[in-house]
């Protein structure tokens, strides 16, 4: 478990790269922010979290139950749930949108193309839309 990485995972890495690309500049992993966002844009007031499946709880084909200790997992994964909630309504107070990419959406079965996902998040933040979810195809 040590070897699991909370900032610059593969997707988070892959977003990142496609957006700047794109001429987006960011900030990373700001800790004045609730939640430590993975990416923060301060020019469109916006967010972006890339979550995992496993350790946010998604309802999705990447998720499973694991067999053993499953109350302590039952409660590590709900707490990161709330916790999530919990950031996202302080950020939406304090005036910023949200988008989060679900790891789902990029790896998988149900993985959508990079490219559609760069573009979802470019029109996104250009068009100052209210938060978003990406999730796989199959999760829609």
């Amino acid at each position: 478990m040590a070897a699991i990485r909370s900032k610059n995972t593969k997707p988070e890495l892959v977003i990142r790269k496609a957006l700047h690309a794109r001429g987006f500049r960011f900030r990373l992993h700001t800790p004045k922010l609730p939640g430590k966002p993975d990416l923060v844009f301060p020019k469109y007031r916006a967010v972006i979290f890339v979550h995992g499946c496993f350790w946010h709880g998604h309802h999705c084909t990447l998720f499973r139950w694991p067999k053993t200790r499953e109350e302590f997992w039952k409660e590590k994964i709900d707490k990161n749930r709330s916790h999530d909630l919990a950031v996202m309504d302080e950020l939406a107070r304090h005036g910023w949108k949200i988008l989060l990419i679900w790891e789902c959406a990029m790896k998988g079965k149900g993985r959508k193309p990079i490219k559609d996902i760069v573009d979802t998040c470019t029109e996104w933040l250009k068009n100052n839309h209210s938060n978003k979810e990406i999730k796989g195809i199959n999760e829609e």
